[in-house]
């Protein structure tokens, strides 16, 4: 007699519904699809409750967003697309809303003039030009040119001179704006952050204590094989047979 060999029926991801909220499942999705077949409200309504609750436990991460109930009813009738009749609490959301898409967003396209400098210090420059008391602008020029060294210094990490600065000031501004001779700008050095003076300094004590503990492990089997050479000899001369 023939075995019967012809292939079972295999239910593939390929031939099953598209998941129209994968983060839920499939189970949950035939959850919904049985609750929009129900044939009373009532019925309807205590299960959505359930699959609500279920949601929620499958979700934990929403709870940490606002109105996270608000979210999982509006989930819940994305999922049931938009046929489910049941008394939700909030309003049903509508196939327009949900699909609509931001607007694109739209990035600067301004030409620094000297980038280690930034965009800021053109702004505050033109903001310079427009004072009028002089001894505001006089201030507020010196705190541009201390703030532009510091940049040049944070970006280059290297010294600059107090010239370069004074001249790179009255190239930004046209030629308007303009130290007072005989002007100091603060001092600025570079500091590497303390997350690299951490690591050069443990690395340092790391080879230190490599380098000690090595040379003191070459240094103790030395000295015990130069004292067992000594027991040797000496125990030989003392117990040699004279003729």
């Amino acid at each position: 007699m023939a075995l019967d060999k012809s292939p079972a029926n295999f239910d593939y991801n390929s031939t099953r519904n598209k998941l129209i909220l994968s983060e839920y499942g499939r189970n949950v999705q035939n959850m919904v699809k049985y609750i929009v077949a129900l044939p009373t409200k009532e019925e309807r309504n205590r299960y959505a409750q359930v699959v609500i609750d279920l949601m929620g436990f499958l979700n934990p991460h929403l709870r940490d967003v606002a109105d996270f109930k608000h979210k999982l009813w509006d989930h819940l009738h994305i999922i049931s697309d938009y046929q489910i009749d049941v008394d939700s609490p909030y309003p049903k959301p509508s196939p327009e809303a949900v699909h609509i898409k931001p607007a694109p967003l739209n990035y600067p396209h301004q030409r620094i003039k000297y980038k280690h400098y930034g965009k800021t210090i053109e702004l505050m420059i033109e903001k310079a030009k427009a004072i009028e008391e002089p001894e505001r602008k006089r201030h507020m020029v010196q705190a541009i040119a201390n703030f532009m060294k510091m940049a040049y210094v944070q970006w280059n990490k290297d010294s600059v001179s107090d010239e370069s600065i004074i001249a790179d000031l009255y190239a930004l501004s046209g030629g308007t704006l303009k130290l007072e001779e005989n002007v100091n700008l603060n001092r600025v050095d570079f500091r590497p952050n303390n997350f690299q003076q951490n690591n050069n300094n443990n690395r340092g004590r790391n080879n230190n204590q490599n380098n000690q503990s090595r040379g003191g492990g070459n240094g103790g089997k030395q000295n015990n094989q130069n004292r067992n050479n000594n027991q040797n000899r000496n125990r030989n001369n003392n117990g040699g047979k004279k003729y």
